[in-house]
């Protein structure tokens, strides 16, 4: 079994598989989300006190499994670095005390393989990674074997999300509450302007979107009410997601897909998804997901990742195996 820790941000989580299956053996995660919802998103240190907190307290229902650990594996990059090291710090402790090899897993390798929690991985395909974070398009082959084919030049998809929630005053974390008051909404009442509508650069840019957003609530004033704020949101998620689907369909003319994926947290986004199936379908691509409960971050996705280095020997010293907030594919 591998025992897998997860700590990139505001979730702490840890995991453990069995090898040989690829079955979940255990999984737990304790959110953050109401401690940093009233400071409108996460604050990097109080994320790590959590975190010093919380994930002592989940490995200790981890220790049955112990005498069966074969490695462990640990997310070290991207992410925020005060919050990846109290992962990388258990991670090491635990290896020298258990004898254990070290595994370090790149935070975006583990959302790819979020696709193949347990089963067998299955390569080539696209993958659409949208979360706070990030917004790429990866073309990717196989373990390891990944590159970048279009990425946001500011905002992310996800982090779009968050801002105007917090513009409308809607709380933390703003996806899930922006999505949901686009249900109620007219997606036509505000004519925003799709990003880099007539570019033929693919790229992704959510900078002036969100810039609209603001504009059209300073416009509304202080008599602003319930249904705008529906109808912003419904607008902004049509645009937003319109922006996606127009570079994501210059990507399909020149490439050959036969298998398209979603993966990071802002993938369980309902619209989306439907919006991107109807597009797949359009090219004959099929489309993959990962199951809902496991578009965020999660210890699952670290462990699944951490298995296809085991079984190759790729493992790091203790020694040097650093946290890094930034990290390229």
């Amino acid at each position: 079994m591998i025992l897998s820790i997860e700590s990139s941000c505001d979730d702490s989580s840890i995991a453990v598989t069995e090898i040989a299956t690829k079955k979940l053996l255990f999984h737990k995660k304790i959110s953050q989300e109401l401690d940093h919802a009233k400071y409108g998103g996460v604050v990097p240190e109080l994320a790590a006190r959590l975190h010093a907190t919380a994930l002592p307290r989940i490995l200790e229902q981890t220790k049955p499994f112990f005498p069966d650990l074969k490695a462990v594996a640990v997310t070290n990059a991207p992410g925020l670095a005060v919050t990846l090291v109290e992962g990388v710090t258990m991670a090491k402790a635990l290896a020298i005390a258990l004898d254990l090899p070290l595994i370090g897993v790149n935070h975006l390798h583990g959302h790819i393989y979020s696709l193949f929690l347990e089963r067998e991985s299955a390569f080539p395909m696209t993958v659409l990674l949208v979360s706070g974070g990030h917004t790429q398009v990866i073309d990717a082959k196989g373990y390891k074997d990944f590159s970048l084919i279009a990425q946001t030049m500011d905002d992310s998809f996800g982090e779009s999300f968050d801002k105007v929630a917090k513009m409308l005053g809607l709380g933390y974390p703003g996806g899930p509450i922006v999505e949901a008051y686009a249900q109620k909404g007219d997606e036509n009442r505000f004519d925003f302007t799709v990003p880099l509508a007539n570019s033929g650069k693919i790229a992704f840019s959510y900078s002036g979107l969100k810039n609209q957003v603001r504009l059209q609530i300073a416009a509304l004033g202080e008599e602003i009410s319930d249904q705008d704020r529906y109808d912003i949101c419904a607008s902004f998620q049509r645009v937003a997601t319109a922006h996606l689907l127009q570079k994501l369909k210059k990507i399909f003319k020149t490439r050959t897909i036969s298998d398209f994926a979603i993966v990071g947290g802002a993938s369980a986004n309902l619209y989306l998804r439907e919006k991107i199936e109807a597009l797949c379908g359009e090219f004959g691509a099929s489309l993959h997901l990962a199951p809902l409960a496991y578009c965020s971050d999660n210890a699952a996705m670290i462990g699944r990742c951490g298995i296809e280095g085991y079984l190759r020997g790729d493992f790091t010293d203790y020694r040097e195996l650093v946290s890094s907030p930034r990290s390229a594919l």
